[in-house]
């Protein structure tokens, strides 16, 4: 996990994925379906807050999870800027909250989404020490949703043990340590009250099908992202939509 990454606050680039799944993702259609329709003249300001699953390491920034959202809200008639992204691959618990502290952001946001974790299992960290940490980055979202629940979506972690990255020996026991991570972050925001979107099923998939692993073996492509976000987009218009 630890491969060279970086902060993206607003633009950054990142390495690309292979044409093959660029095509692939170009051709598909927009993921439209039972999502509520709207015409805001406020623009949608968005927050990632997360690890290489949020900066969408070894795919194009434009095919990242968080810029694939934006695409797909415009497209469904938001008005939304490009998110403030606060993520770096190889960033456990512990260094996100510390990233945040140093960004000093001093504002709110319309939504803000959370995906972290697989770095607390991949460096083998006690499982206690997550519960306490992704509560109190959970409490931090929300403060940054300016206290609105309805507006803070958490994902859930990716397995990766499905990737050609883990090794034949450990691909039970990385799912099964995952499982007990999800298992806490559910819960924790069930109890919360915000949003949840649980997309380690689709990321097993890639089990039967590389095309949703990008170029480095281990994290998704650009394919396995728009996964996501035909799931995600739909969450969050509903909840930008919520009547307070």
């Amino acid at each position: 996990m630890k491969i060279l990454g970086s902060i993206l606050i607003a633009l950054s680039t990142v390495a690309g994925c292979s044409k093959q799944q660029m095509d692939t993702v170009n051709n598909l259609p927009a993921a439209t379906a039972s999502i509520p329709a709207t015409d805001t003249a406020t623009t949608v300001t968005y927050l990632a807050l997360g690890d290489s699953y949020t900066i969408g390491e070894s795919v194009p920034q434009a095919q990242s999870f968080p810029y694939q959202l934006t695409g797909q809200l415009k497209l469904n008639k938001f008005k939304a800027s490009d998110p403030v992204i606060i993520a770096k691959t190889g960033w456990t618990t512990n260094d996100l909250k510390y990233a945040i502290q140093a960004a000093n952001l001093n504002k709110t946001f319309t939504f803000v989404t959370l995906l972290i974790g697989v770095n607390n299992q991949y460096q083998n960290f006690d499982i206690n020490t997550y519960r306490p940490d992704f509560v109190e980055l959970l409490n931090t979202a929300i403060q940054f949703a300016g206290g609105n629940k309805r507006h803070v979506f958490v994902l859930s972690i990716p397995d990766y043990s499905v990737t050609p990255f883990a090794a034949t020996s450990m691909k039970q026991q990385i799912a099964d340590q995952l499982n007990v991570y999800n298992n806490i972050n559910q819960a924790e925001s069930d109890k919360a009250g915000v949003n949840y979107l649980n997309i380690t099923g689709i990321s097993r998939t890639a089990a039967t099908d590389a095309t949703l692993i990008a170029g480095d073996g281990l994290h998704p492509s650009a394919l396995m992202y728009k996964l996501w976000v035909d799931q995600l987009v739909k969450q969050v218009a509903s909840g930008l939509n919520a009547k307070p």
